[in-house]
């Protein structure tokens, strides 16, 4: 009786864990593109690991600078909140860029744009065009990165602690599954 509960709290958490990490095949691509949201994407001036370092630096200034003024409750709302910080989102950014020593600017765009799917803070967001606040760094021709603002998943704080952000960018959730996962069988 107890190796069946074994198995079958094993065989439970197998699953969890599976698919928490996304290894039941492919997601159908018939998702349509979730119009409810908006994103943020900073593009790198190069991929040199100076101009990558500083596009993580402009993020997180911008992302600051959204923490303190956004209130949005829905996707309108956002859009004009940002709307009304372009110029403060805009002098953030040339900071940032300034204090790290880039010798080049910084140009906000606001618009549709195209993105590979990702799975971001627990949800699917398939590929399609987005509206998305894009901050081109330079020459533009870098890594990217990018992250949901409304809903507000990159503007997230745990426990009064910055979020904390994996190196490509996407944020870096614990899951308590994984962990036991890790603890239970070492892998």
């Amino acid at each position: 009786m107890i190796i069946r509960i074994a198995a079958a709290i094993t065989a439970a958490l197998s699953a969890c864990f599976a698919i928490g990490a996304g290894s039941f095949g492919e997601v159908s691509q018939t998702y349509m593109p979730r119009p409810d949201c908006i994103r943020l994407h900073v593009i790198a001036n190069s991929d040199e690991d100076d101009d990558q370092r500083v596009k993580l630096l402009v993020r997180d200034a911008l992302l600051s600078a959204v923490r303190e003024s956004m209130t949005a409750a829905s996707p309108e709302e956002a859009e004009k909140e940002l709307a009304s910080l372009g110029e403060t989102l805009q002098s953030e950014a040339e900071r940032a860029l300034r204090e790290n020593g880039a010798d080049y600017g910084a140009q906000l765009i606001a618009g549709e744009f195209f993105f590979p799917d990702r799975e971001y803070g627990g949800e699917y967001y398939p590929a399609g065009r987005y509206k998305a606040l894009r901050v081109v760094l330079g020459e533009g021709e870098g890594h990217n990165w990018w992250c949901v603002m409304f809903p507000p998943l990159c503007v997230i704080e745990t426990g009064g602690e910055p979020a904390r952000y994996n190196e490509d960018g996407t944020l870096r959730f614990r899951s308590f599954f994984a962990e036991l996962w890790k603890e239970l069988f070492g892998a």
